[in-house]
This record gives C-alpha cells, sequence and structure tokens, in this order.
C-alpha cells in the first residue's frame, strides 16, 4: 500500500521513497513491457511488508468483504463455460517435472475452493500461517483492503521504483 507525501511523518509500518526518475520497463523479456521510458515518481510511504493473512481477517472480519476467489463466477462472463467451472476457486501453484517456458499455465491450476483463507484448497489452512503474505487475492479485494487501511495500491511506476 503506499501514500504519496510531500514531506509528512513516515506512518508505522511504511517506509519513505523519495521519488525521482528512472527507466521503466524492459526491451528483454515480454513485449506489454517495451518500451523503456523515463518515469518520474513524487515522493510516497510504501508498507514494509506485505500484508498478512492475519491483518487481512481483520479486515474481513470488521467489513464482511467477500473475496472475488469466493464468489462463483458469473456464467454471462464467460460465454459457453461448463456448469462444472462455474464454482468459486483460484489458481494454485503445482510443480512440474518439465519446464517449458512456453507454456506457464503449467505451473498453475484452477483449485475449487481454493480463497485466502484455504490458500492451497479447500482442505488447507493459514492456521499457522498468520504472519505469512495474505495470498488468493484479486485486484479489486487488494484496493478494497488498501482503502479500509487508509492507505492506496502502489502505482506500476511506484512499485518498479520501490523494487
Amino acid at each position: 500500500m503506499v501514500e504519496v507525501v510531500k514531506s509528512a511523518p513516515v506512518r508505522e509500518g511504511m517506509m519513505p521513497i523519495p521519488g525521482g526518475t528512472f527507466a521503466m520497463g524492459s526491451e528483454r523479456f515480454y513485449p506489454e513491457e517495451a518500451p523503456v521510458r523515463q518515469v518520474r515518481v513524487a515522493p510516497f510511504l510504501i508498507d514494509a511488508t506485505p500484508v498478512t493473512n492475519a491483518e487481512f481477517a481483520r479486515f474481513v472480519a470488521e467489513t464482511g468483504h467477500v473475496t472475488l476467489a469466493e464468489t462463483a463466477p458469473d456464467p454471462a462472463d464467460y460465454p459457453g463455460i461448463l456448469p462444472d467451472r462455474l464454482a468459486p476457486g483460484s489458481a494454485v501453484f503445482q510443480r512440474c517435472q518439465t519446464f517449458d517456458l512456453s507454456d506457464p499455465l503449467q505451473w498453475w491450476r484452477f483449485t475449487p475452493g481454493a480463497c485466502w483463507r484455504h490458500p492451497l484448497g479447500p482442505d488447507s489452512s493459514i492456521e499457522g500461517i498468520e504472519n505469512h503474505p495474505v495470498v488468493q487475492v484479486g485486484w479489486s479485494d487488494a484496493a478494497a483492503y488498501a482503502s479500509w487501511a487508509g492507505k492506496a495500491l502502489p502505482t506500476e511506476a511506484q512499485w518498479e521504483f520501490a523494487a
């Protein structure tokens, strides 16, 4: 989460990023990252650590938020989708026996029941990993959390500059 600042005191758990100009993008990997261009970002604060399962659980408890992964897809958004694919769930990383860069989907499998509470599927839990980063959340879930926390999601430029 970020907050644009001029010269405000640092909020607890956040790091000041001074801002500046940098070369954003790449022409070596993916076409959508090109062209490399000079980008300027203003000073901002960014969370020092990822949002944890415990922090996200507090947000859900206080707001009743239901995540994208906990919501069944609307068949109108997916014409021709098979009925068994209309279950709530998310993509879960899977180990592969082979390493084929031409097929990035080989590493992910849609798993019904996977969500932030059950990150590896319905038989998994966040019990014992409350301080791990929350996973299985979509952009809208992250934006809702950020708003609740009084912050904002970083822009792509802020994220790359901070990195």
